[in-house]
Protein backbone atom coordinates (compact mmCIF):
# COMPACT_ATOMS: atom_id res chain seq x y z
CA UNK A 1 0.00 0.00 0.00
CA UNK A 2 1.24 3.36 -0.75
CA UNK A 3 0.06 6.14 1.52
CA UNK A 4 1.23 9.98 1.90
CA UNK A 5 -1.57 11.29 3.91
CA UNK A 6 -2.49 10.18 7.44
CA UNK A 7 -6.01 11.28 6.72
CA UNK A 8 -6.46 7.97 4.63
CA UNK A 9 -8.63 4.95 5.96
CA UNK A 10 -4.88 2.84 5.92
CA UNK A 11 -5.99 1.55 9.00
CA UNK A 12 -8.94 0.11 7.49
CA UNK A 13 -6.90 -1.84 4.91
CA UNK A 14 -4.31 -2.89 6.46
CA UNK A 15 -7.01 -4.70 8.90
CA UNK A 16 -8.90 -5.98 6.30
CA UNK A 17 -5.86 -7.96 5.22
CA UNK A 18 -5.19 -8.97 8.36
CA UNK A 19 -8.30 -10.54 9.13
CA UNK A 20 -8.52 -12.82 6.50
CA UNK A 21 -8.22 -16.51 7.69
CA UNK A 22 -5.73 -19.18 6.44
CA UNK A 23 -3.34 -17.31 4.93
CA UNK A 24 -0.06 -15.48 6.05
CA UNK A 25 0.38 -11.66 4.54
CA UNK A 26 2.30 -8.97 5.42
CA UNK A 27 1.25 -5.50 4.31
CA UNK A 28 3.71 -3.52 3.29
CA UNK A 29 2.65 0.10 4.03
CA UNK A 30 4.79 2.76 1.52
CA UNK A 31 5.05 6.17 3.51
CA UNK A 32 5.24 8.24 0.39
CA UNK A 33 7.32 11.68 1.39
CA UNK A 34 5.64 11.63 4.66
CA UNK A 35 6.57 10.88 8.19
CA UNK A 36 6.21 7.57 8.86
CA UNK A 37 5.85 7.81 12.66
CA UNK A 38 2.84 9.75 12.05
CA UNK A 39 1.23 7.26 9.69
CA UNK A 40 2.07 4.55 12.02
CA UNK A 41 0.55 6.61 14.37
CA UNK A 42 -2.67 6.57 12.21
CA UNK A 43 -2.70 3.08 11.89
CA UNK A 44 -2.44 2.66 15.83
CA UNK A 45 -4.06 -0.62 17.28
CA UNK A 46 -4.05 -2.65 13.70
CA UNK A 47 0.22 -1.92 13.35
CA UNK A 48 0.49 -2.96 17.42
CA UNK A 49 -1.49 -6.17 16.81
CA UNK A 50 0.48 -6.94 13.14
CA UNK A 51 3.63 -6.84 14.80
CA UNK A 52 7.07 -6.53 12.56
CA UNK A 53 6.37 -10.00 10.91
CA UNK A 54 3.06 -8.70 9.58
CA UNK A 55 2.89 -5.00 8.98
CA UNK A 56 6.02 -3.55 7.65
CA UNK A 57 6.60 0.39 7.08
CA UNK A 58 8.89 1.99 4.43
CA UNK A 59 9.74 5.09 4.08
CA UNK A 60 10.35 6.56 0.30
CA UNK A 61 10.64 10.92 -0.19
CA UNK A 62 11.22 11.17 -3.81
CA UNK A 63 9.41 14.73 -3.90
CA UNK A 64 7.33 13.39 -6.77
CA UNK A 65 3.06 13.10 -6.24
CA UNK A 66 2.78 9.51 -7.91
CA UNK A 67 1.89 6.36 -6.35
CA UNK A 68 4.21 4.79 -9.26
CA UNK A 69 7.80 5.08 -6.73
CA UNK A 70 5.77 3.38 -3.69
CA UNK A 71 4.42 0.87 -5.46
CA UNK A 72 7.79 -0.14 -7.11
CA UNK A 73 9.57 -0.10 -3.81
CA UNK A 74 7.01 -2.46 -2.12
CA UNK A 75 6.81 -4.77 -4.84
CA UNK A 76 10.95 -4.49 -4.89
CA UNK A 77 10.58 -5.45 -1.12
CA UNK A 78 7.94 -8.51 -1.71
CA UNK A 79 9.39 -11.53 -0.63
CA UNK A 80 6.39 -14.30 -0.59
CA UNK A 81 5.67 -16.15 -3.91
CA UNK A 82 2.70 -14.23 -4.59
CA UNK A 83 2.27 -10.22 -4.57
CA UNK A 84 -0.82 -7.67 -4.47
CA UNK A 85 -1.54 -4.26 -4.23
CA UNK A 86 -4.14 -1.89 -2.59
CA UNK A 87 -5.31 1.51 -2.72
CA UNK A 88 -4.82 2.73 1.03
CA UNK A 89 -8.84 3.97 0.83
CA UNK A 90 -9.95 0.16 -0.19
CA UNK A 91 -10.43 -3.04 1.70
CA UNK A 92 -10.62 -7.05 1.13
CA UNK A 93 -13.69 -8.73 1.96
CA UNK A 94 -13.17 -11.82 4.34
CA UNK A 95 -12.06 -14.47 2.67
CA UNK A 96 -10.33 -12.83 -0.48
CA UNK A 97 -7.00 -13.98 -0.34
CA UNK A 98 -7.88 -17.75 0.57
CA UNK A 99 -9.96 -17.10 -2.73
CA UNK A 100 -7.80 -15.73 -4.64
CA UNK A 101 -4.78 -18.91 -3.53
CA UNK A 102 -7.55 -21.44 -4.34
CA UNK A 103 -7.68 -19.98 -7.92
CA UNK A 104 -4.24 -19.79 -8.31
CA UNK A 105 -3.48 -22.70 -7.43
CA UNK A 106 -6.27 -24.67 -9.45
CA UNK A 107 -5.66 -23.30 -12.47
CA UNK A 108 -1.83 -22.68 -12.55
CA UNK A 109 -2.87 -18.69 -13.35
CA UNK A 110 0.32 -16.72 -12.40
CA UNK A 111 -2.54 -13.86 -12.19
CA UNK A 112 -5.59 -14.17 -10.73
CA UNK A 113 -8.32 -10.84 -11.07
CA UNK A 114 -10.50 -10.33 -8.65
CA UNK A 115 -14.27 -9.64 -8.17
CA UNK A 116 -14.50 -5.55 -7.72
CA UNK A 117 -16.88 -4.21 -5.84
CA UNK A 118 -17.98 -0.32 -4.35
CA UNK A 119 -18.14 0.49 -1.43
CA UNK A 120 -22.31 0.75 -1.68
CA UNK A 121 -21.78 -3.06 -2.95
CA UNK A 122 -22.41 -2.64 -6.11
CA UNK A 123 -20.23 -4.86 -8.93
CA UNK A 124 -18.01 -3.20 -11.06
CA UNK A 125 -18.46 -4.86 -14.67
CA UNK A 126 -15.37 -5.50 -15.34
CA UNK A 127 -13.48 -7.16 -17.32
CA UNK A 128 -16.79 -8.08 -19.33
CA UNK A 129 -15.15 -12.02 -19.65
CA UNK A 130 -17.06 -14.70 -22.31
CA UNK A 131 -19.26 -15.85 -19.86
CA UNK A 132 -18.81 -18.38 -17.25
CA UNK A 133 -14.75 -18.03 -18.09
CA UNK A 134 -12.17 -18.77 -15.31
CA UNK A 135 -9.11 -19.61 -16.32
CA UNK A 136 -7.26 -19.14 -19.48
CA UNK A 137 -8.21 -15.95 -19.92
CA UNK A 138 -7.28 -14.03 -22.94
CA UNK A 139 -6.87 -9.97 -23.18
CA UNK A 140 -8.85 -9.64 -26.69
CA UNK A 141 -11.77 -11.94 -25.94
CA UNK A 142 -12.11 -11.34 -22.39
CA UNK A 143 -11.62 -7.78 -22.68
CA UNK A 144 -9.37 -7.45 -19.79
CA UNK A 145 -7.93 -4.45 -20.60
CA UNK A 146 -10.57 -2.59 -18.92
CA UNK A 147 -9.25 -3.64 -15.66
CA UNK A 148 -6.75 -1.09 -15.57
CA UNK A 149 -4.73 -1.43 -12.28
CA UNK A 150 -3.24 -4.83 -11.70
CA UNK A 151 -5.29 -5.14 -8.54
CA UNK A 152 -5.90 -8.97 -7.34
CA UNK A 153 -2.83 -11.52 -6.89
CA UNK A 154 0.36 -11.96 -9.06
CA UNK A 155 3.18 -14.40 -9.19
CA UNK A 156 5.94 -12.70 -7.26
CA UNK A 157 8.02 -13.92 -10.35
CA UNK A 158 5.95 -13.18 -12.97
CA UNK A 159 6.45 -9.45 -12.25
CA UNK A 160 10.18 -10.30 -12.54
CA UNK A 161 9.76 -12.22 -16.24
CA UNK A 162 7.88 -9.29 -17.20
CA UNK A 163 10.14 -7.04 -15.95
CA UNK A 164 6.98 -4.85 -15.14
CA UNK A 165 7.44 -1.37 -13.34
CA UNK A 166 5.12 1.35 -12.29
CA UNK A 167 5.69 3.89 -15.07
CA UNK A 168 7.65 6.77 -12.72
CA UNK A 169 6.79 10.53 -13.92
CA UNK A 170 3.54 10.05 -14.63
CA UNK A 171 0.65 11.58 -12.52
CA UNK A 172 -1.95 9.72 -13.85
CA UNK A 173 -2.46 5.87 -15.30
CA UNK A 174 0.99 4.96 -13.94
CA UNK A 175 -0.78 1.55 -13.40
CA UNK A 176 -1.72 1.39 -16.70
CA UNK A 177 1.23 -0.26 -18.32
CA UNK A 178 1.94 -2.87 -15.84
CA UNK A 179 -1.92 -3.59 -16.18
CA UNK A 180 -1.83 -4.39 -19.80
CA UNK A 181 1.63 -5.78 -19.78
CA UNK A 182 -0.03 -8.04 -16.87
CA UNK A 183 -3.16 -9.51 -18.90
CA UNK A 184 -0.94 -9.57 -22.51
CA UNK A 185 1.99 -11.86 -21.38
CA UNK A 186 0.98 -13.85 -18.15
CA UNK A 187 -1.50 -16.61 -17.64
CA UNK A 188 -4.30 -15.03 -15.84
CA UNK A 189 -7.36 -16.69 -14.15
CA UNK A 190 -10.61 -15.24 -12.45
CA UNK A 191 -12.29 -15.14 -9.16
CA UNK A 192 -15.82 -14.70 -11.17
CA UNK A 193 -17.91 -15.41 -7.76
CA UNK A 194 -15.21 -15.12 -5.04
CA UNK A 195 -15.33 -12.53 -1.80
CA UNK A 196 -14.66 -8.86 -3.55
CA UNK A 197 -11.76 -5.93 -3.45
CA UNK A 198 -13.53 -3.21 -2.37
CA UNK A 199 -13.18 0.21 -3.89
CA UNK A 200 -13.39 2.82 -1.14
CA UNK A 201 -15.20 6.12 -1.84
CA UNK A 202 -14.79 8.16 1.40
CA UNK A 203 -11.05 9.61 1.18
CA UNK A 204 -10.96 13.39 1.91
CA UNK A 205 -9.38 14.23 -1.12
CA UNK A 206 -12.01 12.54 -3.77
CA UNK A 207 -14.53 15.27 -2.11
CA UNK A 208 -14.17 17.41 -5.03
CA UNK A 209 -12.21 16.56 -8.24
CA UNK A 210 -10.48 19.28 -10.49
CA UNK A 211 -9.59 18.22 -13.74
CA UNK A 212 -5.84 18.31 -14.64
CA UNK A 213 -4.08 19.54 -18.15
CA UNK A 214 -4.67 17.17 -20.97
CA UNK A 215 -0.96 16.90 -21.46
CA UNK A 216 -1.03 15.75 -18.15
CA UNK A 217 -3.92 13.32 -17.48
CA UNK A 218 -2.98 11.37 -20.80
CA UNK A 219 0.49 11.37 -20.95
CA UNK A 220 0.22 7.62 -20.14
CA UNK A 221 -1.69 7.09 -23.77
CA UNK A 222 1.65 8.47 -25.52
CA UNK A 223 3.91 6.62 -22.77
CA UNK A 224 1.57 3.03 -23.50
CA UNK A 225 1.89 3.35 -27.56
CA UNK A 226 5.43 3.82 -27.39
CA UNK A 227 6.31 0.90 -25.41
CA UNK A 228 8.36 -2.31 -27.24
CA UNK A 229 6.23 -4.95 -26.28
CA UNK A 230 2.96 -2.85 -26.98
CA UNK A 231 4.06 -1.82 -30.55
CA UNK A 232 4.80 -5.72 -31.04
CA UNK A 233 1.46 -6.83 -29.51
CA UNK A 234 -0.54 -8.11 -32.70
CA UNK A 235 -3.17 -5.91 -34.20
CA UNK A 236 -6.16 -7.04 -32.74
CA UNK A 237 -4.72 -6.56 -29.51
CA UNK A 238 -4.00 -3.09 -29.98
CA UNK A 239 -6.87 -2.27 -31.25
CA UNK A 240 -8.59 -3.42 -27.80
CA UNK A 241 -6.29 -1.58 -26.08
CA UNK A 242 -6.89 1.27 -27.89
CA UNK A 243 -10.82 1.27 -27.91
CA UNK A 244 -10.66 0.30 -24.65
CA UNK A 245 -8.06 3.52 -23.86
CA UNK A 246 -10.85 6.16 -25.92
CA UNK A 247 -13.92 5.10 -24.05
CA UNK A 248 -12.84 5.57 -20.47
CA UNK A 249 -9.71 7.70 -20.57
CA UNK A 250 -9.88 9.89 -23.68
CA UNK A 251 -13.84 10.02 -23.46
CA UNK A 252 -13.50 10.29 -19.79
CA UNK A 253 -11.15 13.68 -19.81
CA UNK A 254 -14.19 15.51 -22.40
CA UNK A 255 -16.74 14.68 -19.96
CA UNK A 256 -14.72 15.88 -17.15
CA UNK A 257 -14.23 19.21 -18.51
CA UNK A 258 -18.08 20.71 -18.77
CA UNK A 259 -16.78 24.40 -18.64
CA UNK A 260 -16.29 25.96 -21.94
CA UNK A 261 -13.40 28.07 -20.94
CA UNK A 262 -11.10 24.37 -20.19
CA UNK A 263 -11.03 24.03 -23.91
CA UNK A 264 -8.36 26.48 -24.80
CA UNK A 265 -6.44 25.62 -27.90
CA UNK A 266 -3.23 24.29 -26.09
CA UNK A 267 -5.82 21.40 -24.82
CA UNK A 268 -7.43 20.76 -27.83
CA UNK A 269 -4.16 20.18 -29.34
CA UNK A 270 -3.12 18.23 -26.68
CA UNK A 271 -6.28 16.27 -27.09
CA UNK A 272 -5.92 15.82 -30.69
CA UNK A 273 -2.23 14.66 -30.19
CA UNK A 274 -3.38 11.75 -28.05
CA UNK A 275 -6.01 10.80 -30.67
CA UNK A 276 -4.16 10.83 -33.48
CA UNK A 277 -1.08 8.79 -31.59
CA UNK A 278 -3.92 6.18 -30.74
CA UNK A 279 -4.39 6.02 -34.85
CA UNK A 280 -1.49 5.21 -35.87
CA UNK A 281 -0.41 2.66 -33.06
CA UNK A 282 -4.37 0.40 -33.85
CA UNK A 283 -5.26 1.51 -37.09
CA UNK A 284 -9.06 1.10 -37.92
CA UNK A 285 -9.81 0.49 -34.13
CA UNK A 286 -12.73 3.02 -34.19
CA UNK A 287 -14.55 1.13 -36.39
CA UNK A 288 -16.72 -1.04 -33.58
CA UNK A 289 -17.31 2.14 -31.75
CA UNK A 290 -21.42 3.52 -31.67
CA UNK A 291 -22.41 6.45 -33.41
CA UNK A 292 -22.11 8.79 -30.48
CA UNK A 293 -18.91 7.65 -29.97
CA UNK A 294 -17.69 8.73 -33.33
CA UNK A 295 -18.86 11.71 -33.41
CA UNK A 296 -17.30 12.81 -30.32
CA UNK A 297 -14.03 11.09 -32.24
CA UNK A 298 -14.39 13.22 -34.47
CA UNK A 299 -14.40 16.45 -32.85
CA UNK A 300 -11.46 15.33 -30.75
CA UNK A 301 -8.78 14.71 -34.32
CA UNK A 302 -10.21 17.57 -36.16
CA UNK A 303 -9.84 20.72 -33.21
CA UNK A 304 -12.27 22.43 -35.14
CA UNK A 305 -15.69 22.40 -33.43
CA UNK A 306 -16.74 24.03 -30.65
CA UNK A 307 -15.81 23.48 -27.20
CA UNK A 308 -19.81 23.33 -26.66
CA UNK A 309 -19.72 21.09 -29.65
CA UNK A 310 -17.56 19.03 -28.15
CA UNK A 311 -19.10 18.58 -24.27
CA UNK A 312 -22.72 18.22 -26.04
CA UNK A 313 -21.24 15.52 -27.74
CA UNK A 314 -19.31 13.52 -24.69
CA UNK A 315 -22.65 14.17 -22.58
CA UNK A 316 -24.66 12.35 -25.71
CA UNK A 317 -22.44 9.25 -25.99
CA UNK A 318 -23.36 8.32 -22.24
CA UNK A 319 -27.20 8.56 -23.27
CA UNK A 320 -27.23 4.31 -23.16
CA UNK A 321 -29.83 1.82 -24.98
CA UNK A 322 -30.79 5.12 -27.55
CA UNK A 323 -29.85 3.97 -31.64
CA UNK A 324 -26.58 6.68 -31.33
CA UNK A 325 -25.25 4.50 -28.52
CA UNK A 326 -25.37 1.06 -29.84
CA UNK A 327 -25.10 1.07 -33.92
CA UNK A 328 -22.31 1.57 -35.30
CA UNK A 329 -20.72 3.75 -38.52
CA UNK A 330 -19.82 0.92 -40.29
CA UNK A 331 -22.82 -1.98 -40.08
CA UNK A 332 -20.54 -5.13 -40.96
CA UNK A 333 -19.01 -3.73 -37.01
CA UNK A 334 -21.98 -3.88 -35.52
CA UNK A 335 -21.72 -7.80 -33.70
CA UNK A 336 -17.92 -7.18 -33.30
CA UNK A 337 -16.95 -8.31 -29.76
CA UNK A 338 -15.75 -4.68 -28.93
CA UNK A 339 -19.02 -3.01 -30.43
CA UNK A 340 -21.21 -1.52 -28.00
CA UNK A 341 -24.24 -4.52 -28.57
CA UNK A 342 -21.64 -7.85 -27.26
CA UNK A 343 -20.03 -5.42 -25.33
CA UNK A 344 -22.83 -4.24 -23.63
CA UNK A 345 -24.17 -7.50 -22.63
CA UNK A 346 -20.92 -9.11 -21.86
CA UNK A 347 -20.56 -6.45 -19.02
CA UNK A 348 -24.61 -6.99 -17.90
CA UNK A 349 -23.28 -10.88 -17.20
CA UNK A 350 -20.29 -10.00 -15.25
CA UNK A 351 -22.65 -8.62 -12.64
CA UNK A 352 -24.36 -11.59 -12.82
Amino acid sequence: MAVHDPRRPVARAVASVLAQDGVHARVTVVCHNTDPAVIVEALGAVHAAGGDDRVRTLELRDGVPSPAGPFNLGLDRAEAPFVSIMGSDDWLERGALASWLEVARGTGAEVVIPRLAHANGARVPTPAARPGRVRDLDLVEDRLSYRSAPLGLVRRETVDRLGLRMREGLRVGEDVAFATALWAGAKVAFDRRGPAYVIGDDAVERVTYTPRPIAEELAFVLDLVALPWFTALPPAARRAIAVKVVRIHVFGAVFHRQKRELWTSEERRDLSAVVHALDAAAPHYDRVLSLADRKLLDLTRSRTGTADALIAASVRRRHHGRPATVLTRDLSRLLAREAPVRFMAASFLTTR
